[in-house]
């Protein structure tokens, strides 16, 4: 386009501005490409200078700016909230033991009358041992040739108590101790622990919990039709795995999978290690849908039935028809789709509130986008040009006025509403600014309107998908202070107690008295399945989708 250019007749304005406007974005991109080749030459360099035997350059950060590094939205998209009252805060804390503080009568006037008392709470706690030495009657019956020996009460098991097992998983999975800082505060406050024995309480033995963990996982997906879903990096024995994030409002469970795949996400969604697959009428359309050929899916077509097929019998099949691999990939992800929507064990989820990661598309009915990912997109936009600068600055505060315009919409829908904000969307993400990269970024929001507007037929559903990544964000916290674990039994303990401990915080229990209470058998604490279907059912969280199939 600048061959167009001819300086001896450019006098039109909208020339020049045009000419401005190619020769900045130029300047954009040969600064990026400077950039990025300033760090190739230094990388080859010290390659060069390793291969002579010479040390390389020290890899010392540079000092970064807030602005450079921080490409969070917390700021724009954050509404203030009114200050707690500390009066109510004072309402929810139990007092143990009421004590007089008084006064020596000796030094007070002769006139000084009572007045009652001014009531002052202070909250205190204390870490002492509680070992107990019980003496277990034992009787003989020579009739019967047998001992008799009482029974220790319920949740004393072998040496050690209750309280001391359920704390050391509160300082594990809460805490975020490691297991040799457990022992180190167990033996200051008195208490004699092996690691071993501190190792069994945390992953072992744990088929209760873990059946838990799984009821309140089928709850959580049958509380609504939506669900809110991430993932992240895991290592177990030295191995790359993928943790997974499920959550609603109600409920946070955690899966653990070799894999992040689309299969790895169903195999997640169906509570389940055994995967399924199914060739059937819907395979059959997703494969046409993503472009497998006319006569591999005529070959394939030969085997549809509904009959639901194991993996390494669906494999079999699969394998008799020539694929490449990505056409074998497509294969497997239809059957593992069609073979999720059949299937009766567990609820299927309707929309998923996720990410722009592929993984996640094509299992559910409907997807929902986050605005927070979509909005930091624009906040890693680093523009060289001042003016480019302002032109993003302007247009984040039109996005996120228009974030704010959703989040009343949701407080309260209305039809006439949702056309408007159907057509604030068109005209936003239709804006060209002249440069770029920006421009660029509009359109790549502007191509995912249907699900970055779902809430507008769903209102039930957030706006971002805050929830899972906090998830996420508990995971990575427990992996920077434990680094990995080191078996399977292990990785179920970290899914297991990391699940139910998120899910009693929604649940407004307190995650310690849940513990105790199970390790003494006493049941006190309802099931977390059953809080979580009643919760449900005074939440409605899938109302819009109620009201669409009546």
């Amino acid at each position: 386009m600048f061959d167009l250019i001819d300086l001896d007749h450019l006098t039109d304005p909208e020339q020049v501005k045009e000419g401005l406007r190619l020769l900045l974005n130029l300047l954009e991109e040969l600064k990026q490409d400077n950039v990025a080749l300033r760090k190739e030459l230094q990388r080859l360099r010290d390659e060069l200078n390793r291969l002579k035997g010479e040390q390389a350059k020290p890899d010392i950060k540079a000092n970064k700016s807030k602005d450079e590094s921080d490409h969070s939205s917390e700021k724009e998209r954050k509404t203030h909230k009114k200050a707690r009252n500390s009066s109510k805060k004072k309402d929810k804390i139990k007092i143990d033991r009421t004590e007089v503080v008084r006064l020596d009568k000796s030094a007070l006037p002769e006139d000084a009358v009572f007045k009652g008392y001014q009531e002052v709470v202070v909250q205190d706690i204390k870490l002492t041992t509680d070992n107990v030495l019980f003496r277990k009657e034992k009787y003989y019956s020579p009739s019967q040739g047998k001992s008799y020996l009482a029974s220790l009460p319920a949740g004393y098991v072998g040496q050690y108590g209750p309280g001391v097992k359920a704390l050391s998983i509160i300082f594990y999975y809460v805490g975020n101790m490691t297991q040799p800082k457990i022992l180190d505060l167990m033996g200051n406050i008195g208490l004699l622990l092996s690691s071993a024995q501190l190792s069994r309480w945390l992953s072992s033995d744990q088929a209760d919990f873990e059946a838990e963990r799984d009821g309140l996982f089928r709850a959580g997906l049958a509380s609504s039709p939506w669900q809110q879903i991430d993932e992240t990096a895991m290592r177990v024995s030295g191995e790359n795995r993928h943790t997974h994030i499920v959550c609603n409002p109600l409920y946070t469970y955690y899966k653990t999978t070799q894999k992040k795949d689309r299969l790895a996400v169903i195999e997640v969604l169906r509570g389940s290690d055994e995967r399924l697959f199914c060739l059937n009428d819907e395979a059959m359309l997703y494969l046409e849908g993503v472009g497998l050929s006319r006569i591999k899916r005529a070959v394939l077509s030969d085997w549809v039935s509904d009959e639901p097929l194991s993996e390494s019998e669906f494999s079999a099949l699969v394998s008799q028809v020539p694929l490449g691999a990505q056409q074998r990939k497509w294969v497997f992800d239809a059957g593992a789709i069609a073979a999720y929507h059949a299937q009766q064990d567990i609820t299927v989820v309707h929309s998923l509130l996720c990410d722009d990661a592929p993984q996640f598309k094509g299992i559910t009915e409907q997807l929902s986008l986050c605005w927070v990912h979509d909005g930091r997109h624009y906040k890693k936009l680093v523009p060289y040009v001042s003016y480019h600068a302002k032109l993003v600055d302007d247009f984040l505060k039109q996005y996120w006025h228009y974030y704010g315009q959703l989040l009343a919409y949701k407080a309260a829908p209305m039809e006439s509403e949702r056309g408007r904000l159907s057509e604030e969307f068109d005209r936003l993400f239709s804006h060209q600014t002249g440069y770029d990269a920006l421009d660029d970024r509009i359109a790549k929001t502007r191509a995912k309107k249907a699900f970055l507007l779902l809430v507008l037929a769903h209102p039930e559903l957030p706006l971002h998908n805050n929830d899972a990544e906090l998830g996420a964000r508990q995971r990575v916290r427990k992996r920077k202070v434990s680094v990995t674990t080191r078996s399977e039994s292990g990785t179920v303990a970290w899914d297991t107690y990391m699940s139910l401990a998120a899910t009693t915080k929604k649940l407004g229990i307190s995650f310690y008295r849940y513990v105790f209470d199970r390790i003494m058998g006493r049941n006190q604490v309802p099931s977390l399945a059953e809080i979580i279907t009643e919760r449900a059912d005074q939440m409605k969280l899938g109302a819009s989708w109620d009201i669409q199939t009546s």
